[in-house]
């Protein structure tokens, strides 16, 4: 399975030397430098070792996989010098040419220092692109209002870590409100109509009184931005829930995107929606889609998914068994049970080729409620 950088709700997974690009293992970095000691050594000990002396060639090439301009520069030279000892007996005619190692090593200080400006470039794009994501979908807390929540975020190409799934939990005037989507297509090409779309929904939180509206908005924002596309083919799946003051029930309004899975006393079950049409297609005559309530015990939580985890498939072509999975994930606390999911998957074999998102609510009765104006 390939592993793709990103992050969770607890915030971006930073690795700084992947942001640097991938660092070389550790023994790649110790590669030139023992090839140095060993053959000068040899060299020292018997003459018979003057053989060996072409491999002090490969030295620079090595040092520019692992180090900058001037730890190449340093490693050439000494290779230089080792070349010329007298008692190394490295040099003899016929054995290496000192004048062929000596461009090499010239040749490959220069192609470290435009290595090393190459690298610093691709810091800052990623710096960017981190900056990118969490502007777009900023960690989410902890707890919104009455709701834990805990979300979990792959991007499908990669190297980047921005794609064309997306999530938000919001409280507004009329509770505590969530999407979950999926647009079309996947990385950089995505994260306009991603922003677009989270954008008409963070505002649709505040002054739309009932979900349906909510999906609306994002309905007209997206099929306006689809005007300009000319494929004419940009389209969103997205499933939209709200929950009760009380938590014990939510509405879940589904536009094309699985539904969401409940958890309840061990159990687990996709619940059964009338999905309406994606967004941004404006399908004339299309029936609205119908919301659905579901009643909430103390305890139950919902786990919502991309269809990078839906559609992931194993070595005999079959999906991931989302529903069936979770009973045995029961006990893993909510903020935990994404990444269990994710262990799961790579435990069993399935390969996820889409960008991968999951996001679980756990409704707490007992939590105070945030007032919003």
């Amino acid at each position: 399975m390939g592993w793709v950088r990103g992050w969770s709700s607890r915030g971006i997974q930073e690795d700084r030397g992947w942001l640097r690009g991938a660092p070389p293992p550790w023994w790649v970095r110790l590669l030139p430098v023992l090839l140095l000691v060993t053959v000068t050594v040899a060299g020292l000990v018997t003459p018979h070792a003057s053989d060996l002396g072409f491999l002090l060639g490969a030295i620079p090439p090595l040092s520019v996989l692992s180090y900058g301009p001037m730890w190449t520069a340093v490693l050439g030279g000494l290779v230089v010098v080792a070349l010329n000892l007298p008692d190394t007996h490295l040099n003899r005619p016929g054995n290496t040419d000192l004048l062929t190692i000596v461009f090499v090593a010239l040749l490959s200080v220069f192609v470290s220092f435009v290595r090393s400006r190459r690298d610093a470039q691709l810091q800052v794009e990623r710096t960017i692109g981190e900056a990118v994501q969490r502007a777009v979908m900023p960690p989410l807390p902890e707890r919104v209002g009455r709701i834990g929540c805990a979300g979990f975020y792959r991007a499908a190409e990669n190297g980047t870590l921005v794609g064309g799934d997306f999530f938000d939990v919001r409280q507004g005037p009329y509770g505590v409100r969530v999407v979950m989507g999926d647009v079309r297509g996947h990385g950089l090409s995505a994260v306009a109509t991603v922003v677009s779309l989270l954008g008409a929904f963070r505002e649709a939180v505040l002054d739309q009184q009932d979900l349906q509206s909510v999906a609306g908005r994002m309905d007209r924002r997206l099929t306006a931005d689809c005007a300009g596309v000319g494929d004419g083919e940009l389209f969103a799946t997205a499933v939209l829930l709200e929950f009760a003051d009380d938590t014990r029930s939510v509405r879940v309004v589904a536009r094309g995107h699985p539904a969401p899975v409940l958890l309840h006393r061990g159990a687990a079950r996709e619940i059964t929606v009338t999905p309406g049409t994606p967004l941004g297609l404006g399908l004339v005559g299309a029936e609205s889609p119908k919301e659905v309530t579901v009643p909430l015990e103390p305890g139950d939580r919902l786990l919502l998914a991309s269809d990078g985890v839906w559609e992931a498939r194993n070595t005999a072509g079959a999906f991931y068994p989302l529903p069936d999975r979770l009973p045995a994930l029961a006990d893993t606390g909510h903020d935990e049970l994404p990444a269990a999911v994710w262990a799961d998957l790579a435990r069993l074999g399935y390969e996820v080729r889409d960008d991968a998102t999951m996001l679980v609510l756990a409704p707490d009765p007992a939590a105070r409620r945030t007032r919003v104006p």
